[in-house]
């Protein structure tokens, strides 16, 4: 994603503090203070993009369906900082963070969400189901798990070509429990290709808590009897993610095989636009959001460090709106697709 394009946290700083830190205390090892604002700035794009998302689906402008990434954004932005060129990102149906981190211009992607010509997509492919070959992002799939297999088959590519990517699959606690997961698993480890499975365990799948649908809720060691190590991220903490991220992505490209990452995290919203997520209480999402919330910490760390001011926060929350609001409108105004579109890309020569 581009370095620009970013935004504001749910709550700005100049709402829970008074002025700012002229310096701070001497920072730890770990990022940089560039890295550090550029993690700030791409969670902050996706949590702006999706409430805008959120706002053009309630007044129609996007049909269908529609999964929100809030409050799991550092998973998305701590693996990108962990990749490297050519690996390629795959995912479930919830991948607007996704897309975004890849590098997709906010505007296509906004597009695609309307079913306009101008999306990445071609308007084809809807929230669901966006694609990007040049961003190396391989979906946006609607079947639940699915997306683990193809991973699988963009790791075999790699180990076949011998180019040294890693392929990095994401699916979430309900996806954990599908079958070809396990199957996917066994290949992946008796040809020891180079994937990272990434689980998003945000605790609900569809709505059901993961302690009624699961006899094993540390989905970490789900890999055990394949033999693929495994851990557990604080999946609301970004450099624990891009940390844990590197040390699976290094076990990979040393021909060891896949790794498992299990990211513990949680979605602000219900699982789709449609979810009035009744299954659990204002109160647990609002202490979640009071005391985990992914961006406030990086906030936290930049002030502490005397890395970012007041001011310097909001001009990244004013660049991060304006980015959004010229992709919302991009994709308002971009054309329909013309109806010859539905026989193109259907098939393609290779």
């Amino acid at each position: 994603m581009a370095r620009g394009q970013t935004m504001a946290a749910q709550k700005g700083p100049a709402q829970r503090r008074s002025g700012a830190k002229a310096a701070g205390p001497a920072a730890p090892a770990g990022p940089t203070r560039d890295e550090l604002l550029a993690y700030y700035r791409d969670m902050l794009l996706i949590r702006r993009f999706e409430e805008r998302a959120g706002q053009l689906y309630g007044m129609g402008l996007i049909g269908g369906f529609c999964h929100l990434y809030i409050g799991q954004e550092a998973i998305a932005v701590g693996v990108q900082a962990a990749k490297r060129p050519g690996d390629q990102m795959i995912t479930g149906y919830r991948d607007h963070g996704h897309m975004l981190v890849c590098g997709m211009d906010p505007r296509e992607v906004m597009a695609e969400l309307t079913g306009r010509s101008g999306g990445s997509s071609r308007g084809k492919g809807g929230s669901m189901h966006m694609f990007s070959t040049e961003a190396a992002f391989y979906g946006g799939h609607g079947i639940v798990g699915a997306q683990v297999s193809l991973g699988t088959g963009l790791a075999l590519a790699n180990a076949y070509r011998g180019d040294g990517k890693v392929s990095w699959a994401f699916y979430g606690d309900g996806a954990a429990n599908q079958g070809q997961v396990y199957e996917s698993f066994n290949m992946a480890q008796v040809w020891k290709l180079p994937i990272v499975y990434v689980i998003e365990n945000n605790e609900y799948a569809m709505g059901t808590a993961i302690d009624r649908s699961s006899s094993e809720t540390r989905l970490h060691k789900r890999g055990v009897s394949f033999n693929i190590p495994g851990e557990e991220v604080d999946g609301m903490d970004v450099t624990a993610v891009k940390t844990a991220a590197q040390r699976a992505a290094e076990h990979c490209r040393t021909g060891k095989g896949p790794y498992l990452l299990e990211m513990k995290t949680y979605r602000y919203r219900g699982h789709s636009m449609s979810d009035p997520a009744k299954y659990r209480t204002r109160e647990e999402v609002d202490e979640v959001r009071k005391t985990r919330d992914p961006i406030e910490h990086v906030e936290d760390l930049l002030e502490k460090y005397g890395w970012a001011d007041e001011a310097a926060l909001k001009a990244i929350d004013a660049e991060v709106k304006r980015i959004v609001a010229d992709a919302a409108e991009f994709a308002r105004t971009s054309p329909e697709p013309h109806p010859s579109e539905l026989y193109t890309d259907v098939y393609t020569e290779a």
